[in-house]
C-alpha cells in the first residue's frame, strides 16, 4: 500500500505529477489542514482535485485534528500563545500535520488489513534533492518513508519544471498564514495581498503573553515589520516552511 503525505505546495504537487510519469498510482492521498493555510494552497487543492480524478487517481482527502475542532489559529488564541515554532519547537507541526494523519489511516480498514498481514505502508514524503538531510526518519511498526524526488534526482528546478511540464498551476508555498518562519518579505506580501490575514495574525501576537519571544518573528514583532516604509517585494518566495507534513 503506497500513500501519499499531501503538503499542498511545489514539492507534493511536483511528486503526483512524477509519480503519474513513472506509472505509480497511490493508494490514497492526505492533506493534513490546519485552518489557516494560505488561501491559494486552497484555491490549488480544489483545481488538484480534478486533476486527480482525470486521471484515475484518489482524491486528496482532508484531515484535521481530532478533539474540540479547534484550528491551530483558534488554540493559539485561547491559549494566550504563538505556534509553538515561534518557541523554537515543532509541536504544531505534530499535533495539526503528523496526528490528523496518522488517526485517519489508524481507522482505515484497508491500512488495518496491511497491518494485520505483517507488512507496512509505503508513505512518500516530498522532500527534494536540495534537502536530503531531512529525509532522515525511521521506519517504525507501520510505515516506510520513501523520498521519489531525491531517487529521482528532482530538486526545486526540477520540481517546477515538471509542474508546468503537466500544464498545471505553480502552488505557491503551503504554510500557515501566521508561520513563525515567514520571511520579512513574506511578512510584508501578505500584509499587501492578504490585509485580513495579517489582521489575524497581528491579533495572535497582541494576545500572546510572551516573555522570551517578542512576537511572531521571534526575536521580532510582525506588527513592527509591517509599520516600517519599506517596499515589498511582490513575489512569493516559494520555500519549504521546515514543517513535516507527514
Amino acid at each position: 500500500m503506497i500513500v501519499v503525505s499531501y503538503g499542498g505546495g511545489t514539492n507534493s504537487t511536483a511528486m503526483l505529477v512524477g509519480m503519474k510519469e513513472h506509472g505509480i498510482i497511490p493508494d490514497a492521498i492526505t492533506f493534513a489542514d490546519t485552518g489557516g493555510e494560505h488561501p491559494h494552497t486552497y484555491t490549488h487543492i480544489f483545481k488538484m482535485q480534478f486533476w486527480l480524478q482525470k486521471n484515475n487517481y484518489p482524491p486528496i482527502t482532508i484531515v484535521r485534528k481530532a478533539g474540540n475542532g479547534e484550528t491551530l489559529e483558534e488554540n493559539c488564541l485561547r491559549a494566550n500563545m504563538l505556534p509553538s515554532i515561534a518557541y523554537g519547537f515543532k509541536s504544531c507541526s505534530h499535533k495539526y500535520k503528523i496526528q490528523p494523519q496518522d488517526k485517519y489511516f489508524n481507522n482505515l480498514p484497508q491500512a488495518k488489513d496491511v497491518w494485520k498481514s505483517g507488512e507496512k505502508i509505503i508513505k512518500y514524503i516530498g522532500y527534494d534533492a536540495d534537502e536530503e538531510r531531512r529525509a532522515q526518519i525511521p521506519e517504525d511498526e507501520k510505515y516506510l518513508y520513501q523520498y521519489p524526488l531525491i531517487e529521482w534526482g528532482w530538486g526545486r528546478d526540477e520540481c517546477v519544471a515538471a509542474i508546468k511540464r503537466e500544464g498545471l498551476p505553480l502552488p505557491g508555498k503551503s504554510a500557515c498564514f501566521f508561520c513563525p518562519s515567514s520571511k520579512v518579505t513574506e511578512i510584508k506580501w501578505l500584509a499587501a495581498k492578504h490585509p485580513d490575514l495579517m489582521d489575524r495574525a497581528i491579533a495572535m501576537e497582541r494576545n500572546a503573553e510572551l516573555t522570551k519571544v517578542k512576537g511572531l518573528g521571534r526575536n521580532y514583532r510582525w506588527e513592527d515589520v509591517i509599520s516600517t516604509e519599506d517596499m515589498f517585494e511582490d513575489n512569493f518566495i516559494d520555500l519549504a516552511c521546515g514543517c513535516y507534513d507527514g
